[in-house]
C-alpha cells in the first residue's frame, strides 16, 4: 500500500536570535558611514529574508516532493522536523560561536553552508538524502541568524537608526513567511519542487560578496569555551524524543516508542544537570527559573505547535480536498499573516497600557477559536465561507501573543543575559513545532481508518481532529500564561517601555 500522504507545513518563519554574549564586553567594530551602514541593513535584512523564505518556500512544494520521491509519511514529517529541530537545538551554540569566533566569519560560514546544504536538498534522490540536507541547512540556520543580528547590533548601536534598522529586519519576518508561500507556490507550478530549494542559491551569492565587501568583523571577548557536552545532550534528548512521538503514530506502547521517549526524558534532564555545573553554560539556568520568563518561553513552544505542526494540515486541505493549485493555495494562506501584520502595530501601541498579560491570555483563547472554525472543514466547503474566517481569527489570536511574547521574556533580563534568552524564546518555537509536529501527525493518523486507502471524508477528519487538538493546545497555553505572566505590567515590560515588534 503506498504511503499516505500528510500534508506539508506552513512553517512560522524561522525567527532570528539575538547574539549570545555571557558577561563578556562586545568590541565593536569601527563605525561605518551612514551610507555603507543602510547598505549593511540591505545584506542582513536579505539574510533574514532567506532564512524566513526556507521555512514557508518548502511547504506547499511537499506533496510534489513526496509523491516524486515516494515519501513515507515519517520521511515527509522530517523534511519538516529536521530543519526546525536542528535550528531550534543549535541556535544557543551558534550564537556563541558567532560571538567568540567572529561574527563576519560566522555570518559567511553559515551562508555559504545553507547555499550548499540548498543545493544538495534539490538533488535529493530519496528521503534521506531531502530530510539530511535539511537537517544540515538548519544547522546553518543557527550560525547565520545569531551571527545577523549581533552584526546588525553592532552596526547601528544606538538612536533613531537602531530603531529603523531593527524595524526593518522584524518585518522581513512576517512578511518573508507570506512571499515565500506564494513564491513556493509559483516555483512548484510553473517549474519544480526542486526550484523551492535552488532559488536560496542566487541569495547566498549575493549575500557572500556583499557580506565579504560591507561586513566589519566583531567578536566578543573573555572566555570563549564551548559547552558542548551540554549542546550534544539537547541535541540527541530532543531528537530521541521527537522520534520517539513519530513512533507513536504506530503504537505508544511499542518497545522502541517507548525507549526514545525514556532516552530524551533522561537526556534532557542530565542536560539540566550539566548546565547547573557548568562554568559558562550553553542556557543559563537562571533565565528559565524566573516564572514569568518561563512562562513566556512555554507559551513561545506552544504558539510554535500551531505554526509548524497544525497548520500544515490547511495547506494539504487546500490542494488535496478542494484541489487548488500550489499558487492558488499559497495565497490561500496569506491572510492570516496579513492580519498578524496589520494588527502588529496596534497590538504594540495598546501593550504599554493593558499590559501584556491580558494579551497573553485572550490571544491563545482566540486563536482555539479559529482552530475550532477550521475544524468543521468539509469535502465540498468553499474557501470563502470555511477557510478566511478562520484565518483571520487565527490572524486575531496571534497578533496578540507574538507581539508581548519576546518583550516579556526579555523584561528584566541581565544584559549579558539578553542575548541567551533572546534565542532560547526563539529556539521555544522550533522544539515546540517539532514536538507538536510529532504529536499531531500521531492524531491524525488515529483518525485515519485502519485499512485500506482513506479517501477524501477519512483526510479531512483527519485534519478536524487535528485542528481540535491543536485548539486544546492553545487554551492551555493561555492556562499558562493566566497561572505564571504574573506580575505589575511595568515590571513584565522592558524598561522605559520600549517595546520591540518581534513578528517571528
Amino acid at each position: 500500500m503506498p504511503a499516505r500522504l500528510s500534508p506539508p507545513s506552513h512553517a512560522a518563519a524561522p525567527p532570528v536570535a539575538a547574539p549570545v554574549t555571557d558577561a563578556v564586553h562586545v568590541v565593536p567594530p569601527e563605525h561605518a558611514p551612514s551610507a555603507r551602514r543602510w547598505w549593511v541593513l540591505v545584506v542582513l535584512a536579505l539574510t533574514q529574508l532567506l532564512v524566513v523564505l526556507d521555512g514557508t518556500i518548502v511547504s506547499i512544494a511537499l506533496p510534489q516532493a513526496q509523491a516524486e520521491l515516494g515519501l513515507s509519511d515519517a520521511q515527509r514529517q522530517w523534511v519538516v522536523t529536521a530543519y526546525a529541530l536542528a535550528f531550534g537545538a543549535l541556535l544557543l551554540l551558534g550564537g556563541r560561536i558567532a560571538d567568540y569566533a567572529g561574527r563576519k566569519r560566522t555570518f559567511l560560514v553559515g551562508m555559504a553552508g545553507f547555499g550548499v546544504a540548498s543545493l544538495l536538498a534539490g538533488f535529493a534522490r530519496d528521503g534521506v538524502e531531502l530530510v539530511a540536507a535539511r537537517g544540515l541547512q538548519g544547522a546553518c540556520a543557527a550560525l547565520l541568524a545569531p551571527a545577523a543580528l549581533a552584526l546588525l547590533t553592532v552596526t547601528f548601536p544606538a538612536g533613531r537608526e537602531r530603531n529603523t534598522a531593527f524595524a526593518v529586519f522584524g518585518s522581513i519576518a512576517g512578511v518573508g513567511a507570506a512571499v515565500g508561500l506564494v513564491l513556493g507556490g509559483l516555483l512548484t507550478e510553473l517549474t519544480d519542487w526542486r526550484w523551492c530549494l535552488w532559488v536560496n542559491v542566487p541569495v547566498v551569492v549575493v549575500g557572500l560578496v556583499a557580506g565579504g565587501l560591507l561586513l566589519r568583523e566583531s567578536r566578543a571577548e573573555g572566555d570563549n569555551r564551548y559547552d558542548v557536552l551540554g549542546t550534544v545532550l539537547v541535541v540527541l534528548g530532543l531528537g530521541a524524543l521527537v522520534y520517539g512521538l513519530t513512533l507513536a503514530e504506530q503504537s505508544w506502547t511499542a518497545p522502541g516508542t517507548l525507549a526514545c521517549l525514556a532516552a530524551g526524558v533522561i537526556l534532557l534532564a542530565l542536560f539540566v544537570v550539566v548546565e547547573s555545573r557548568t562554568a559558562q553554560p550553553l542556557l543559563p539556568l537562571r533565565i528559565v527559573r524566573d516564572r514569568v520568563r518561563a512562562g513566556a518561553f512555554l507559551l513561545q513552544a506552544v504558539v510554535g505547535t500551531l505554526m509548524i505542526g497544525a497548520l500544515l494540515y490547511l495547506s494539504f486541505h487546500l490542494q488535496v480536498v478542494m484541489g487548488l493549485s500550489p499558487l492558488r493555495a499559497g495565497l490561500g494562506s496569506v491572510p492570516m499573516t496579513l492580519v498578524i501584520l496589520v494588527l502588529a502595530p496596534v497590538v504594540t501601541s495598546l501593550l504599554p497600557r493593558v499590559g501584556p498579560r491580558p494579551l497573553m491570555v485572550t490571544g491563545p483563547v482566540v486563536a482555539a477559536a479559529g482552530l475550532l472554525l477550521l475544524s468543521r472543514v468539509t469535502v465540498g466547503g468553499s474557501y470563502v465561507a470555511e477557510i478566511l474566517p478562520s484565518q483571520v481569527v487565527l490572524g486575531v489570536g496571534l497578533a496578540l501573543v507574538l507581539v508581548p511574547l519576546q518583550n516579556v521574556a526579555l523584561a528584566g533580563v541581565a544584559p549579558h543575559d539578553a542575548g541567551a534568552a533572546s534565542a532560547t524564546v526563539n529556539a521555544a518555537m522550533q522544539v515546540g513545532g517539532s514536538v507538536g509536529l510529532s504529536v499531531f501527525t500521531t492524531v491524525y493518523a488515529g483518525a485515519l481508518p485502519a485499512t485500506g486507502e482513506p479517501g477524501l471524508p477519512d483526510l479531512v477528519a483527519g485534519y478536524s481532529a487535528v485542528f481540535v487538538a491543536a485548539a486544546v493546545t492553545m487554551v492551555l497555553g493561555a492556562v499558562l500564561a493566566f497561572a505564571l505572566v504574573r506580575g505589575p505590567k511595568e515590571r513584565l515590560l522592558p524598561a522605559g517601555d520600549q517595546v520591540a515588534v518581534h513578528l517571528g
